[in-house]
């Protein structure tokens, strides 16, 4: 069976609604990355990188949200789109982890946890991001999926990261791309998303952002011996 290494955050709920939409059997290992669980070498042995996800098949072990999508897509033969569009769902799939992921993850950094106010890092990520949506916005014009004709991995990646849209630009989210709302609506309609997003309320995961999380977090950000 599968063992799903989960925290709520936007990468590792992408493979939550991959498992939810194929039904496939796993085990949930809750990693509470705000207690610094991510970085016990137990589970540096599964992800070096200490972050989530991770996945353990038969003794394999795959670590990156991108890397596991296509990793079981590519066993199961379930939501891996057509082999004619092959390239469309590499690029897409390399947009999300390289472009629209990172920048949105650093917008909501510097906007929301950053422990001062860098107007120019503000700034920077977050137009970065809006770029990110205004390509999204414009590649979904007439579309209803990612990728070719059908609902594919490229939706759920995307969907990890639109999903915190408020979070990421602010107050008014998608209200300026019309057709990145439509086509993350009929996504985030979808039963299997629900069955995800419930996947944290079994779990009392740490919440409140203090000293501890900042240095589980950010580890970098302290010095060693303090």
């Amino acid at each position: 069976m599968l063992k799903f290494y989960f925290h709520q955050t936007p990468n590792p709920m992408k493979v939550a609604l991959f498992l939810e939409e194929t039904g496939l059997p796993y085990e949930l290992v809750a990693v509470d990355t705000l207690k610094g669980e991510q970085h016990t070498p137990e589970y540096r042995a599964i992800n070096p990188n200490g972050k989530t996800p991770a996945l353990e098949d038969d003794g394999k072990r795959v670590f990156d949200s991108t890397a596991i999508l296509m990793y079981l897509s590519e066993k199961t033969g379930k939501l891996a789109g057509q082999p004619e569009d092959r390239s469309e769902m590499l690029s897409w799939l390399m947009f999300v982890a390289t472009g629209l992921g990172p920048y949105s993850g650093q917008s909501v950094h510097f906007r929301h946890k950053a422990p001062e106010k860098i107007p120019y890092a503000i700034n920077r990520y977050l137009r970065e991001a809006e770029r990110h949506y205004e390509v999204l916005e414009t590649h979904l014009e007439g579309r209803e999926y990612m990728v070719g004709d059908s609902y594919s991995i490229a939706d759920i990646s995307t969907w990890g990261w639109i999903d915190k849209a408020t979070v990421v630009l602010g107050e008014g989210g998608l209200d300026n791309y019309p057709n990145l709302k439509r086509w993350f609506d009929s996504i985030d309609a979808r039963p299997a998303v629900q069955k995800a997003r419930d996947i944290p309320e079994t779990i009392d995961f740490k919440t409140e952002f203090d000293d501890v999380a900042a240095r589980a977090l950010y580890p970098q950000n302290f010095d060693k011996n303090s």
